[in-house]
């Protein structure tokens, strides 16, 4: 049987390229190649510039701040309803970000210079795209609050629940590691967390293996940015 991971992003969905016209939409998917993004792999470095983008149809992928005396803070988690080289929208050709995948999965890849030139062909790329930067503006600023004033539990919730929205499965991989960077905690705080919430029997995570039980106890878990960014990411994007 073909697992989720082996097929082509053609048999998946880019909510970013399926508002599109058919026209548009047909003219940028003939300049893009179909790929798999590995959990893992390093897309960028920050100072690097942005010489390709991807659209995710079945990935997920971190953007993430670096520190020098810190590994690192999750800005935003990005799956099918999102793109990465956002910055290009606005002329912007260096990422200031590192780009990790943190979900196995395909996505098309487009080159900077042809998605330069769907940009200037396509007025509704760039609409859509400049409501999608609203989009990640929303995210970054609920983020920002979310970290300082949010106890753990809450926010590992809220994580949670994203990535089981840009999996499109109630199992997927993360470890503690990755889940201090993402939340900015000490990898004791997230086993604390994690912790507590397996003895509501919300979840089960075991050596990385996070399989999500109660997808309804989590959300009254979770803090209200969930539902606040889920909210009034639809309302931009409509």
């Amino acid at each position: 049987m073909q697992t989720d991971s082996e097929k082509t992003p053609k048999q998946f969905v880019n909510r970013l390229l399926a508002a599109l016209p058919e026209h548009d939409q047909g003219r940028i998917l003939a300049n893009c190649e179909c790929i798999e993004l590995r959990r893992g792999e390093v897309l960028s470095e920050p100072g690097e510039r942005i010489r390709q983008v991807y659209f995710p149809t079945n990935s997920v992928v971190s953007l993430v701040t670096t520190l020098a005396d810190h590994p690192g803070l999750e800005v935003w988690l990005i799956g099918n309803e999102g793109m990465i080289g956002a910055p290009l929208v606005l002329g912007v050709d260096l990422t200031r970000l590192r780009t990790l995948v943190q979900g196995t999965g395909p996505a098309w890849r487009m080159g900077a210079g042809k998605f330069g030139e769907a940009l200037q062909q396509s007025e509704a790329l760039q609409r859509t795209l400049e409501h999608y930067l609203a989009v990640l503006m929303n995210q970054a600023e609920r983020m920002v609050a979310c970290t300082r004033f949010h106890v753990v539990e809450a926010r590992l919730a809220r994580w949670l629940l994203m990535s089981q929205d840009r999996a499109h499965s109630n199992r997927f991989h993360v470890t503690h590691q990755v889940l201090s960077a993402m939340l900015g905690v000490r990898r004791a705080g997230v086993t604390r967390a994690a912790t507590v919430l397996q003895g509501y029997r919300l979840i089960d995570y075991r050596r990385g293996d996070v399989t999500i039980l109660d997808r309804a106890g989590l959300l009254a878990v979770a803090c209200d940015c969930y539902g606040a960014m889920e909210a009034i990411d639809q309302q931009l994007m409509d």
